[in-house]
Order: structure tokens, then sequence, then C-alpha cells
């Protein structure tokens, strides 16, 4: 691919699919404040669900739009509030476990970061490996949620820059752009990488290759 074409294709990449979930659910992580990191965190569990992840989105827009927004609200709302948010968007089938998952989740930053991510950042030594393997000391992330947090904070924690999980890899490998963190960062400004990387794990998830070869 000329360098001409792979500007391009990185400029359609951002343009159709450049959305985060912080963007999508108007999380304003930037602060790096409590409340929106614990909003991240809770979306990324949601999203780690095997179902749609729309439904997951919906989920976790209606969880803030309930006003669970903090781990001191999500530990007060009882088992049947926090069901009653989110079987009716599209987690009808996971409702009662993700329920407990969402309220242990609340608990255990409470009890291990006083209700603070960051807390879980220095003791991790803002190592970004730390950082995943203390995160998925959380019911309910795993891998993927550690993933989802990770490619979403790096704008904001400087030590994760740049994250790019095996999808996101396998997309920029597929669409010849890089097949590395640091080969992908090369393609954008900083501050646009956690877009970027969000567009490359779009197309994959929509395989949609050939549609934004044809648009580039």
């Amino acid at each position: 691919m000329a360098k001409a074409s792979r500007r391009t294709l990185v400029r359609v990449l951002l343009d159709e699919y450049g959305r985060t979930v912080a963007d999508e659910l108007k999380i304003p992580i930037a602060k790096n404040t409590p409340a929106p990191l614990f909003q991240l965190l809770y979306a990324a569990l949601l999203l780690s669900a095997r179902i749609p992840a729309d439904n997951a989105i919906q989920a976790a827009r209606a969880l803030i739009e309930a006003g669970l927004t903090t781990p001191q609200k999500m530990a007060r709302a009882t088992w049947q509030e926090r069901v009653d948010v989110i079987t009716w968007h599209g987690y009808k089938r996971y409702d009662e476990r993700t329920s407990t998952m969402l309220g242990q989740a609340a608990e255990h930053l409470l009890d291990a970061y006083g209700g603070d991510l960051r807390r879980l950042r220095e003791a991790a030594g803002q190592d970004p490996a730390r950082e995943k393997e203390r995160l998925m000391e959380f019911k309910g992330i795993g891998n993927i949620g550690a993933d989802i947090f990770l490619r979403e904070i790096q704008g904001v924690w400087e030590e994760a820059f740049p994250y790019a999980d095996a999808r996101v890899l396998k997309a920029g490998q597929r669409l010849n752009l890089g097949d590395s963190p640091k080969a992908l960062a090369r393609h954008v400004d900083r501050h646009d990488f956690p877009r970027f990387a969000a567009a490359l794990l779009r197309v994959d998830l929509h395989k949609a290759y050939d549609q934004i070869l044809q648009a580039a």
C-alpha cells in the first residue's frame, strides 16, 4: 500500500469508526477522577459478556442515567435495583449474575483502593502489565475487560501508551498498517491513538475490511 493511500486509510478509519467507549457513553475520562474511571471500569465489565456490544453500551448508559456513577452508589444500590436497570437494556440473560458482579466490583474498589482507581495505578507502580493484573482481580474483569479499560485510558495514563490488544493488532496487520502497538502509533497523533485503536477493533468486529478499503 502506498504511503499516500495509507494516510487516507487512517483518516477514513478515524472518521468512520473512531469512537471510543468513553466517547459513546460521554464518560469524561480525561478528568482522571474516581467517578469517570469507575464508569469506564463497569463499561468494560459489561462489554466482556457474550452479548452484542450495543446492548452492553445501552446497559452501561442506563446505569449512568440511573445515577449509579460511583462505587459508593453502586455498592449502596440493592441487588434488585441493579437488576431492574440492566434487565431492559440487553442483559436479560445475564442480569442476575451481572448485578452481583457490579456490586462485587464496587465493593472491591472501595475495599482495596478507597473507591479510586488512581490508587490501583499507584499500587501497580504505573506499570501497564501490573495494572492489568490488578484490574483482572475485579469480578467480571477478565483479559478482555482489562484490555478494554487500558485501551481506553491510555490517553490519560501515559504509561499505557501505546496500547493495542490482539484484535487491534490483527486488524492493523490485515490492513498493512503495522503489527505492533508502536508501529500503529506512528500513523496518528498521540491523542488520537485511543480512537485509532477503537476504529481498528470495530473494523474487525464488524468484518468491515472490504468496506473500509473501498472507502479509502
